[in-house]
């Protein structure tokens, strides 16, 4: 990759990250889902922890901030992949010089972007509703390393799916078991709550590890009781996003350079005949 398909790539993620603040389906976009899980938390407060006199909606802060850093890095990287393919603009960026870099840059920025506006949305309200919560220099740097890492992990997933789906109208397939992981992976209720074997099946994917990096880093070390292990498991954390993030990295170039290769303007016209077919006459 050259130094000018990376600036190029950085503009481009700029400029479409901005453009998604200027319209109204995007900002409904950042609006409607932050809105809908406050509302949760908020009927969820006078709920307590089991075993604690702790908010059920203040321990669900973190844990969804985590989960959203992993879903939106995953699902929306699908999305552009798989609707940028039917529309050709993955063909006219294979045809210009390190044009698949800069792109895959560019992806990186703006959907980095967006998860990054959807935290804020979230946490910015989050901590004048909810007590409990307790904000250090420590809470900062533990948010900022599993941010950063949980996108490493979870970005190039979305790549790989982006990569093995051409139809966007298949974003169902996917949907179902990332939302029933979010389900399972102690988001809404501590996963020790959950069967043993359920509780094994969510801790080999990233969002049980996000979530609970995101709440070491804003809830008191006391509710660490309830979690698996009775800590925070930080080193494990570590551990398993980054061996998330090395697998996705290795894999997500081979199957987004196979799937250049296969771009062409017949393919390109193919989808978009079947696309048509499917639109009432």
């Amino acid at each position: 990759m050259t130094t000018t398909a990376l600036r190029a790539g950085f503009r481009r993620g700029l400029i479409e990250l901005r453009q998604s603040f200027t319209t109204i389906q995007d900002l409904w976009g950042y609006l409607f889902p932050t809105l809908i899980f406050l509302v949760v938390m908020i009927l969820m407060k006078g709920s307590t922890i089991p075993g604690t006199t702790f908010s059920r909606g203040s321990m669900t802060l973190p844990s969804l901030i985590g989960a959203s850093v992993g879903f939106n890095a995953m699902i929306n990287t699908m999305q552009q992949l798989t609707l940028e393919r039917e529309d050709g603009t993955l063909l006219r960026a294979k045809a210009l010089p390190h044009g698949m870099s800069g792109y895959l840059v560019g992806k990186i920025v703006m959907i980095s972007g967006m998860t990054l506006t959807g935290i804020v949305l979230l946490v910015v309200p989050g901590l004048f509703l909810f007590d409990g919560l307790e904000i250090d220099a420590l809470t900062w740097v533990t948010l900022v390393w599993v941010l950063a890492l949980g996108l490493v992990a979870t970005l190039p997933i979305g790549a790989v799916l982006g990569s093995l789906f051409e139809n966007p109208r298949t974003m169902g397939v996917v949907m179902l078991p990332v939302t029933a992981l979010v389900a399972v992976s102690g988001i809404f209720y501590p996963i020790g709550e959950l069967p043993s074997w359920v509780q094994g099946i969510a801790q080999v994917f990233p969002l049980y590890w996000l979530g609970l990096g995101m709440r070491s880093a804003f809830l008191p070390d006391a509710m660490a009781a309830v979690e698996i292990g009775g800590s925070w498991r930080a080193w494990e954390t570590l551990g398993v996003l980054g061996a998330w993030a090395v697998a996705g990295l290795l894999l997500a170039p081979v199957l987004l350079r196979r799937m250049a290769r296969r771009e062409s303007g017949s393919s390109v016209a193919a989808r978009r005949e079947k696309a048509l077919q499917r639109v009432p006459g």
